[in-house]
C-alpha cells in the first residue's frame, strides 16, 4: 500500500499501488469540501492530470481552476474540444489559437473552401462542442517515441507539430486523443470533456473568442474586456511573423539550425527600432503642433516589460528629432517606506498607487508645465526614504518631459494636466510566436523569465523568491496597470521572436536551483520544460542597446 499525504488538509491515507489521482481525490473529497470543481493536482510539486497513477508514496495537492496550474489544464482541455468540434463540423478546416485577449483566447479559423464563417456556422461549432461535453468524451493520453508521434502528425498534415517535435530533442512524447481526433498539448488535460461546464464561443473582430472561467470564481465566465488596441498590436506582430515565416517555435528552431540566428536577432531589433522611431516622430509632430502641443510623455507597462530601456531608446530618438527629453521615474515619488501600504500578509505593497505621493508628483508636473524650475526627489531604496540631492528640472522651449513607471497612465498622477498635453505609451512583451497552432505561449511567461534572470543577476532575489512574489505582482497588474492599457495613444511590443532561445541559456541553471521540496518548484519545473522546446542561442549577437540587455546584462544604458 502507498502512503499519500493530501496537502489540502495535511491528512495521510493508504491506497493500492497504481491508484489514480482521481481515485485518491474521491477518497478525500467529502472531508475536503473543495469550493470549486477539482481539475488537476500537484504531485510532489509537479503538475499532473487526474488520470496520473501513483506507484510511490507522494504528497498530493488538488487544484481547481482558480489556481494558475489548474486554470491552464482547464483551458487546454477546452481548446481541444473547440478544435475537435471545428474539424468535426468543417473537415479540413484550420484552427489557430493565437493569444490571450479580452480575458479569453483569440482564435483564427479558416474553412477549407476559404469562405467566411457565418453565424450559422458558429452556432454549429458551439452545438458540437456542447455535444462533446454532454457525452463526457474522455481525453486519452498516449506516450510514444517522438519518431512515432512525428509519423502520427505527419499522416494528418500537422506540419506545425512535426517541426516542433523534430527540433525538441525529446526521446518520448505524449499526445492526446478525443474520440477520433488527435492533438498535442504540452501539459495535462482534465479526465473528460464533462469537466468543462463554463465556456462560451463568440465572434471577435475577424476571428473567434473562446471565453473561459473567471479567475476568482470558476463557476462563471470571466467578464469580457474590450481591447481593440491590444488586438491590433497582436495582429501587427502576427503579420510580421507570417512575413518572416516564423509563426511557431518549430519555425524558429529550424531557422536557428540553418544558421540564421544572427539574422533573426538583427531583423527583430530593426523592427523594434523602426517602431520606436515612428513613435518619436509622432511625438515630435504633436509637440510642434500649433494647437495643444504635447509636453508630457507617459510610459508604463507591467513588470519586466522593458519600459526602462524603451524610455532610454525613445529619448535617443527624440534627441535625433531635435527635442530635449527630460525624464524621471514615478518610483522617485514613493512615500517613505514606513508609510507604504501593506498586503494582507504584512509585506509592503509597492505596486499600490497609494505607495506613490500622487499629490506631490502632480504638483511638480503642474509647475514644470508652467515653466517653473522644480527640484525633484530621488528615492533611496536602501534607506526607504525620498531624498533631495539638488536635481532640478526646468522645461525649455525644446524640452519634452518623460515620466516612466507602473502608474504613469493612472490619471490620478496627472489630474491637473490637460489630456491634450499628454502622450501615453504602454509597453508590454506580447509574445506572438506559438509552440504550434493550438499551444500559445502565455505573455506573462515571457516577463516572468525576464524577471527571474534579472533578479538573479543583480543578486536581488533567488528564482524561488521571484516565483513566490509573482502572483502578487500579477494581482497588482490586474488592479493598477492593465485597466489603463487601452487609454494609451500607442502600444509597443517589446518581445522578440528569438527571445526564448536566448533566455534559455540564462534561465536553465537559475531555474534548476529551485529545490524540489518547495511550492515554487512547480512553476520552475513548468518553465524549464517549456524553454526546452527552444534551441538555445547565446546572447553575443544581442546589441548593447537591446531591451533584452535590461534582463540578461551587458546594456550600454545605465540603470539605477
Amino acid at each position: 500500500m502507498l502512503q499519500i499525504r493530501c496537502k489540502n488538509n495535511n491528512v495521510t491515507k493508504s491506497f493500492p499501488e497504481g491508484s489514480s489521482l482521481l481515485e485518491v481525490y474521491q477518497e478525500f473529497a467529502e472531508e475536503l469540501q473543495m469550493p470549486y470543481p477539482v481539475v488537476s493536482a500537484k504531485v510532489n510539486n509537479t503538475s499532473q492530470g487526474l488520470k496520473f497513477r501513483l506507484y510511490q508514496n507522494r504528497d498530493v495537492e488538488f487544484l481547481d481552476a482558480r489556481i494558475p496550474s489548474g486554470r491552464r489544464v482547464y483551458t487546454r482541455s477546452l481548446c481541444f474540444v473547440l478544435y475537435k468540434a471545428a474539424t468535426d463540423v468543417f473537415p479540413g478546416s484550420k484552427l489557430f489559437i493565437e493569444h490571450p485577449l479580452s480575458r479569453g483566447y483569440y482564435c483564427n479559423f479558416k474553412k477549407r473552401n476559404g469562405e467566411a464563417l457565418s453565424d450559422d456556422d458558429l452556432e454549429s461549432i458551439r452545438q458540437r462542442m456542447q455535444e462533446i461535453i454532454d457525452l463526457d468524451m474522455p481525453f486519452r493520453r498516449t506516450e510514444a517515441t517522438t519518431e512515432e508521434a512525428i509519423r502520427v502528425f505527419t499522416d494528418r498534415g500537422f506540419s506545425d507539430k512535426v517541426k516542433l517535435l523534430e527540433t525538441s530533442g525529446q526521446i518520448y512524447t505524449d499526445y492526446y486523443t478525443l474520440g477520433d481526433t488527435v492533438d498535442y498539448y504540452y501539459g495535462p488535460l482534465v479526465p473528460s470533456a464533462g469537466y468543462l461546464k463554463v465556456w462560451a464561443l463568440e465572434r471577435y473582430y475577424d476571428g473567434l473568442l473562446l471565453r473561459v472561467p473567471d479567475m476568482q470564481n470558476p463557476n462563471v465566465l470571466a467578464p469580457k474586456v474590450e481591447q481593440p488596441k491590444t488586438y491590433e498590436m497582436f495582429a501587427e506582430k502576427v503579420r510580421w511573423d507570417i512575413i518572416m515565416r516564423l509563426s511557431n517555435v518549430g519555425d524558429v528552431n529550424k531557422a536557428i539550425l540553418k544558421g540564421f540566428a544572427s539574422e533573426l536577432i538583427q531583423v527583430s531589433e530593426a523592427l523594434q527600432e523602426k517602431k520606436i522611431v515612428k513613435i518619436a516622430e509622432e511625438i515630435d509632430q504633436r509637440f510642434r503642433a500649433p494647437e495643444n502641443p504635447i509636453r508630457l510623455v507617459l510610459i508604463t507597462g507591467p513588470s519586466s516589460s522593458g519600459k526602462t530601456t524603451f524610455c532610454k531608446r525613445l529619448s535617443v530618438q527624440l534627441l535625433a528629432c531635435g527635442l530635449r527629453p527630460l525624464s524621471f521615474s514615478t518610483d522617485d515619488y514613493f512615500v517613505n517606506r514606513v508609510d507604504t501600504p501593506k498586503l494582507p500578509d504584512g509585506s509592503y505593497d509597492f505596486d499600490n498607487v497609494a505607495a506613490v505621493d500622487c499629490e506631490l508628483l502632480d504638483d511638480h508636473l503642474t509647475r514644470l508645465m508652467r515653466g517653473e524650475r522644480v527640484e525633484v526627489p530621488e528615492y533611496n531604496f536602501v534607506t526607504g526614504k525620498r531624498e533631495y540631492n539638488g536635481k532640478r528640472l526646468k522645461l525649455q522651449n525644446d524640452s519634452v518631459l518623460i515620466i516612466e513607471g507602473i502608474h504613469a497612465l493612472n490619471p490620478v498622477l496627472t489630474a491637473n494636466i490637460p489630456d491634450s498635453k499628454k502622450f501615453r505609451i504602454f509597453v508590454s512583451a506580447l509574445t506572438s510566436v506559438s509552440l504550434d497552432d493550438h499551444n500559445w505561449i502565455p505573455t506573462r511567461d515571457n516577463r516572468l523569465l525576464r524577471r527571474i534572470i534579472r533578479d538573479y543577476n543583480k543578486g536581488a532575489f533567488t528564482a524561488r523568491e521571484t516565483i513566490n512574489q509573482w502572483p502578487n505582482v500579477c494581482d497588482a497588474e490586474e488592479k493598477w496597470i492593465l485597466p489603463f492599457q487601452e487609454t494609451a495613444d500607442v502600444m509597443f511590443n517589446s518581445a522578440l521572436n528569438i527571445e526564448f532561445a536566448v533566455l534559455r541559456t540564462h534561465a536553465e541553471i537559475i531555474l534548476a536551483s529551485v529545490p524540489k521540496n518547495c511550492p515554487e518548484y512547480s512553476e520552475a519545473h513548468r518553465l524549464l520544460k517549456f524553454i526546452h522546446y527552444f534551441i538555445p542561442v547565446g546572447d553575443k549577437e544581442i546589441p548593447p542597446t537591446s531591451i533584452m540587455r535590461e534582463f540578461v546584462g551587458g546594456s550600454s544604458f545605465k540603470y539605477r
